[in-house]
């Protein structure tokens, strides 16, 4: 009454009731609905996939059709909310559901699968059972088969029981009750993608309302459904780094509770279709994605391997680490003397298809399709891998956002020291970019893969190059228009491969009689920065001499020292204070007026740089 007007807004994730009763009542129709396939397609989540992997019943036929007319509106929640009308029918499931001999079938099954996904992901998983007593039974299988996951404190092992309970409940129970403060410590170590609690076996905990985005595997093996079964499933589409999906593994059979839920909480689309990251509607029996992964894995394969037709790989598949190792810049100078032939196509694709074949291998690697090509996409991953440290075209990709299935892989098909190092690889030590000694340049020129000693050569430069615009702006766009014009040059045909790689050893040698010029000159770094800038105009290069320039530099380098703070660049007051220092120096030793201007501008440049790469 005091609003009389007012109207009354809600914001819901999942509605109450299937069929939304009591929302529509209070709160009128929607006014808009974002879904679960508008957030995917923002960006915001990520797909979720579905595997079936049924645990047969042990039942006898006579009693299977009284569990089965049960079994379809048995949730937990509705055991809690109805428990005198439905305790016998959940017990008499229950105690089929964890029965010894199924509930070892269902740890042998997890142990495979989740080592499978580990492998291919990495991350964090989750168990939902039907009740405690299943929880407290499947932990004791899993630890028999992985000795290794159990931990002696919570501080330690890779698999917890998180439940609640009290000191009535049977001795077994005991060491998985936790009060609410080891509860939530443990919550931490989950959400820590790097703590190695990695497996958790709940029954109704940390199902609704707890985020650990690298969680992206969901083991069900109890009655769900509405909107208890979407937020549960929700756990596993959070967005983290190169997370590609989430995965529902089915142990019970829920595919039609999971299809009624899809079908009720995911409604913006015009025709009804439910996303195709997660279910095709299409037909009366559900048909999830992660199988159609399977086709599409092995698409991105055919084309990977259309890439390197012509070049036998075998020894990768069957050698052994330091015979695999030797494969590797052969394959790059293969795929490098393609691209170059074929127009600087050729390995934008790889790196496309390859990205895209790590992806669905990381989702569907539990399938055995998945596991019989799992060497060769092991190659392919290296030589992804191995291109992206040296190529400009990496496709945005970082050696720190390598996918998971990259470092997982080539680990293990490479050596036990990690991924592959591409000088090591190419037979070389790997060099310090700052001395790019003589013998390193001569070992790059005697390589057999001139293609691949190519590019070595050019990232070096490159990196070179960057380092150098810290301390010389002007040295460092010398050096660039030098190795662009000889790289033109050579995608010109003006140059062969030998002859572009000696020209690119010349300039890595005048870059590194570069570095040492302060010491001729008798000059610090600061101030030969400076003279660079200074000299950069060939008037005043012609009107004034050497050692005027240098006193001019390290004049200017005196006035930048003492008139700049931590944060002088930042602020336009400090800037333009030094801009009129700068001028005044110029103007009183005699430097040309036409030319003050530009080589102010190139001093403070200078000047932001040197103190970026002080601070």
């Amino acid at each position: 009454t005091a609003v009389p007007n007012a109207t009354f807004v809600a914001f819901t994730g999942t509605p109450l009731d299937l069929r939304d009763r009591n929302t529509n009542l209070v709160f009128g129709d929607y006014i808009d609905i974002y879904d679960v396939g508008r957030s995917i397609a923002d960006g915001a989540t990520v797909p979720i996939y579905y595997e079936s992997r049924l645990i047969r019943l042990d039942l006898p036929e006579s009693e299977r059709d009284i569990l089965d007319q049960g079994f379809e509106g048995l949730t937990e929640e509705q055991e809690e909310a109805e428990r005198t009308r439905l305790t016998s029918k959940w017990a008499q499931l229950e105690a089929v559901v964890g029965t010894e001999k199924r509930l070892g079938q269902v740890a042998a099954d997890l142990v495979e699968h989740i080592a499978r996904r580990h492998e291919a992901l990495g991350g964090k998983v989750m168990i939902v059972t039907m009740s405690r007593r299943i929880a407290v039974d499947l932990y004791d299988q899993l630890v028999a088969l992985r000795p290794e996951w159990q931990g002696s404190t919570d501080a330690d092992g890779a698999l917890k029981v998180i439940m609640t309970g009290n000191a009535t409940d049977p001795l077994e129970w005991q060491p998985h009750i936790r009060n609410k403060d080891r509860r939530e410590r443990l919550a931490e170590r989950f959400k820590d993608a790097d703590d190695p609690f990695r497996i958790v076996i709940v029954r109704d905990m940390w199902l609704t309302g707890f985020d650990a985005p690298s969680l992206n595997t969901i083991y069900i093996d109890k009655p769900m459904r509405g909107h208890g079964l979407m937020q549960a499933i929700a756990r596993v589409n959070r967005v983290f780094r190169d997370k590609p999906g989430g995965l529902v593994v089915d142990y019970l059979g829920i595919a039609n509770n999971l299809k009624e839920a899809l079908r009720t909480y995911i409604r913006d689309d015009p025709d009804g279709r439910l996303p195709v990251e997660n279910v095709d509607a299409g037909s009366d029996d559900i048909e999830f994605d992660l199988y159609k992964l399977v086709g599409s894995m092995i698409e991105y394969l055919q084309h990977c391997r259309d890439a390197f037709r012509g070049f036998n790989y075998d020894l990768f598949l069957s050698g052994s680490p330091s015979e695999r190792l030797q494969v590797v810049p052969l394959a790059q100078d293969f795929l490098i003397q393609r691209d170059y032939r074929e127009g600087r196509t050729v390995i934008d694709r790889f790196m496309n298809h390859a990205t895209a074949l790590l992806k669905a291998f990381a989702l569907a690697s539990s399938t055995p399709e998945a596991q019989r090509i799992k060497r060769e996409i092991a190659f392919f991953s290296t030589i992804k891998a191995a291109l992206s440290k040296i190529s400009d075209r990496a496709n945005g990709v970082r050696d720190g956002d390598l996918d998971h299935a990259i470092r997982q892989l080539v680990d293990k098909a490479i050596a036990p020291e990690g991924v592959v190092d591409v000088f090591a690889a190419a037979g070389l030590d790997k060099p310090d970019i700052s001395v790019l000694s003589d013998a390193f340049l001569a070992d790059v020129r005697d390589m057999k893969q001139e293609n691949l000693a190519l590019e070595l050569l050019k990232k070096l430069l490159n990196d070179e190059i960057k380092a150098t615009k810290r301390t010389s702006v002007v040295q460092s766009r010398r050096f660039s228009d030098k190795l662009q014009e000889s790289i033109m040059r050579y995608h010109n045909r003006a140059l062969e491969t030998a002859q572009i790689i000696e020209a690119l050893i010349e300039l890595a040698q005048e870059m590194r009689e570069a570095s040492s010029r302060g010491e001729r000159l008798g000059m610090l770094n600061d101030e030969v920065a400076f003279y660079d800038a200074l000299g950069e105009s060939d008037s005043a290069a012609n009107v004034m001499a050497d050692d005027q320039l240098k006193i001019i530099a390290q004049e200017v380098a005196d006035t930048v020292r003492n008139n700049t703070s931590i944060d002088w660049k930042d602020r336009q007051q400090a800037r333009a204070n030094l801009r009129r220092m700068v001028r005044r120096v110029l103007r009183r030793r005699g430097y040309p007026p036409d030319q003050q201007e530009s080589a102010t501008i190139l001093i403070i440049e200078q000047a932001e740089l040197l103190a970026a790469t002080n601070s």
